[in-house]
């Protein structure tokens, strides 16, 4: 029988879905994705991307089926710029919006209005001491500037989604006097909670929620959490269970120093920790990963969740024990959520020092060679002793090799 935590597909734990652990969590009816891949994703050190790039970007995510893109700021270059347009056109008709990035800077706002982008991330530092410090700015004009800029941008007709910088350190009065002011005397569809330095703890996102929503009951939140404490899906997770409507992430954590909250694992916890389906096309994950690593000329952990490319090999002996012995009826058995979900190949063995006798039987079977009890236990410490010498795994032939002898 299929259950929220155990289906086709995946199988997670029960007790996500017990009334105790429910009782509290209110995610909104239409959560959404906006992906900052295009903006602080190419804040990553060495990574950049190209206007064609970028575009071939922008429409796997389209395919995906993420809500909106914010394609950069166009003030960056002529070819973001030019990017940015050429984006919004190729979108045009989709279900994806394109919005771009600005400083809270009347002519920031004016070029991003002229690029045909739906809205707008209006960045201003928020905490006193980056004010001071970093920007060395009076504490005054970032609120006359947070209200000039956002008034243009209404002027524009750009739906305004106000970005507080540094957030997560700002002492709590003055941020929300800034934020205040630019609600009353600017402009503000929707309010950006800011943890630019990943420096917010899980447990304390639901009460940032809680204490925004007393001043504004009614904007909408958009968490953009960074990953510098690898808190960053979980941070955002926490944020979208307490009713935030736009998580900001980035295609496999690309960002600015450790990165953003990474799409696909958001989506994925959502949809089976949660049974809150985003309506994005999972089976596509991996394939726009390896896309985005291409162009930006990275590479991830091969581990990776969702998306490593070695994610699916099995070289422990008893987890291709498990393979045999049910992997083909029951492969939620072997892993949580199957390969094809995330567009994964299906879970194989690998042969290396962590192998068992099962792994030995996998292989033989697979090249039609018989042998006895005894010649595979030899082949199994020969497989061991070459694998831990060359410190890999082995290849198939250098495995043939090895059962040649024996």
């Amino acid at each position: 029988m299929s259950e929220p935590w155990n289906n086709d597909m995946w199988f997670t734990s029960p007790w996500n879905f017990d009334d105790e652990v429910k009782k509290d969590i209110t995610f909104d009816l239409s959560p959404k994705i906006h992906d900052v891949t295009l903006r602080d994703g190419e804040q990553q050190a060495g990574v950049m991307f190209n206007k064609d790039e970028k575009i071939r970007i922008a429409e796997a995510l389209a395919e995906v089926g993420v809500h909106r893109i914010e394609a950069g700021m166009p003030v960056v270059s002529k070819s973001d710029e030019q990017a940015i347009i050429e984006i919004v056109k190729r979108l045009e008709g989709s279900n994806t919006e394109v919005f771009s990035f600005a400083r809270c800077m009347a002519d920031d706002v004016k070029r991003s209005a002229d690029t045909g982008v739906k809205g707008i991330i209006m960045e201003v530092p928020s905490s006193t001491h980056m004010i001071e410090r970093a920007y060395r700015w009076e504490l005054d004009k970032a609120i006359e500037t947070s209200v000039q800029a956002t008034q243009v941008a209404k002027e524009c007709g750009l739906y305004t989604v106000f970005f507080p910088i540094d957030f997560s350190r700002a002492p709590i009065d003055w941020v929300l006097g800034l934020l205040k002011k630019v609600a009353s005397e600017g402009h503000m569809d929707a309010l950006a909670i800011v943890d630019t330095l990943g420096v917010l703890n899980p447990h304390t996102v639901p009460y940032v929620i809680k204490k925004m929503r007393e001043v504004f009951p009614d904007e909408p939140f958009e968490p953009h959490f960074h990953d510098d404490f690898g808190m960053g899906v979980a941070n955002t997770l926490m944020a979208m269970a307490e009713g935030c409507q736009m998580a900001h992430t980035s295609v496999s954590g690309l960002g600015e120093r450790a990165g953003n909250a990474a799409y696909e694992e958001l989506a994925l916890a959502m949809k089976t920790m949660y049974d809150v389906d985003m309506g994005l096309k999972t089976e596509k994950f991996t394939e726009v990963s390896r896309l985005v690593q291409e162009l930006a000329q990275i590479s991830l952990a091969p581990n990776r969740c969702v998306v490593g490319k070695n994610l699916y090999d099995i070289e422990s002996g008893i987890i291709v024990s498990w393979l045999r012995n049910c992997g083909k009826e029951f492969p939620t058995e072997l892993v949580p959520f199957r390969a094809e979900l995330v567009g994964q190949s299906e879970p194989k063995p690998v042969i290396g020092k962590g192998s068992g006798i099962d792994s030995i039987n996998w292989f033989l079977d697979q090249l039609g060679i018989t042998a006895s009890e005894e010649e595979k236990m030899a082949l199994l410490n020969d497989v061991k002793d070459k694998s831990l010498g060359l410190h890999r795994l082995l290849t198939l032939d250098e495995f043939k090799e090895l059962a040649g002898e024996n």
